[in-house]
């Protein structure tokens, strides 16, 4: 069986990639919300948990293989091990800086994969415009960062800048993994399953070592907030996601996460009552400039046609 592998993007891959934005963009407030209730590596341990047997029972009903041999192995764990490292990150971020501040930082990911994936995908190569794209970004990073070490209405915030700049990295080198070896051959939910499967079991250890208290005893709002984040986030949006890598280009799926950033920044200023200052707010805007050059897409159409294993 094959599947088209097409260069732009049609109406059904916008769509979804428009509900996955609002998906993550409004999760980095809740998971923020929820740092009182819940200790923030112990939090995602419970959110991949419960992602890994939801996409494990997903694998079951369709009859998708997840453990055959492929030569998937090696490069899975690696994606896994990124994946992971992301999302300490992540979580441990938040404790340090607001989440419209470390999502911003976060989704510099498409940078990391604009100039790194070239070097394995040919296809995916720099034009000039593209490179002016990265050098929109860097401004708008050296920005965001000068301010976070300021006293600002939000704090010092260097701290958890700086591991949101981290996770935009590991999150980077995970789409080039995933874009750039034998992972291309595996079915979508393979591959995710690598990545939550290595952060169900990673992450549990890793809170123990840390000494953090797991706490059983929620409301009813920390109870959803992670119900939502195993459901929503890390099984149906990832897999989602997943999906559409294995069947656009990656540098053009990322023309649109930017607005993920921004329903964050909207989210934590009316939900969580986090400042927006106006540094910050140019700083999304020239990162999102910084995207849309990097992902401009050429004149001309091609399709290509690979191999696929799995469902469709």
């Amino acid at each position: 069986m094959s599947v088209s592998m097409h260069t732009r993007l049609d109406g059904r891959a916008i769509a979804m990639l428009l509900i996955c934005c609002v998906i993550w963009g409004v999760q980095q407030a809740l998971v923020k919300a929820t740092l009182p209730y819940a200790a923030p590596i112990f939090q995602a341990s419970l959110r991949f948990i419960g992602g890994a047997i939801l996409l494990w029972l997903w694998c079951r009903a369709r009859h998708v293989p997840l453990f055959n041999a492929d030569g998937s192995l090696w490069p899975g764990l690696l994606a896994g091990v990124l994946f992971t490292s992301e999302f300490v990150a992540l979580y441990l971020g938040l404790m340090h800086t607001t989440a419209g501040r470390l999502t911003v930082f976060l989704y510099t990911a498409p940078f990391w994969i604009a100039l790194l994936l070239p070097l394995w995908v040919p296809a995916e190569r720099l034009r000039g415009s593209q490179w002016a794209g990265l050098a929109c970004a860097f401004v708008a990073v050296a920005f965001a960062l000068r301010e976070g070490f300021l006293h600002g209405a939000a704090g010092l915030t260097w701290r958890g800048d700086l591991l949101g700049l981290i996770g935009g990295l590991f999150w980077g080198l995970t789409t080039v993994v995933l874009r750039a070896t034998r992972l291309t051959q595996s079915s979508p939910e393979k591959v995710l399953f690598y990545q939550v499967a290595t952060a169900a079991v990673a992450l549990p250890l890793l809170s123990l070592a840390l000494g953090e208290t797991w706490t059983w005893r929620w409301g009813a709002f920390a109870a959803t907030s992670v119900t939502l984040q195993a459901v929503v986030g890390a099984f149906a949006s990832y897999l989602a996601w997943q999906w559409l890598l294995m069947r656009y280009p990656a540098t053009r799926l990322a023309a649109f996460i930017f607005l993920a950033p921004l329903f964050t920044l909207i989210t934590g200023a009316l939900w969580l009552r986090e400042p927006l200052s106006g540094g910050l707010v140019l700083a999304m805007a020239l990162v999102a400039a910084g995207i849309v050059l990097v992902n401009r897409r050429t004149a001309v159409a091609e399709e290509v046609v690979i191999d696929e294993v799995g469902a469709a």
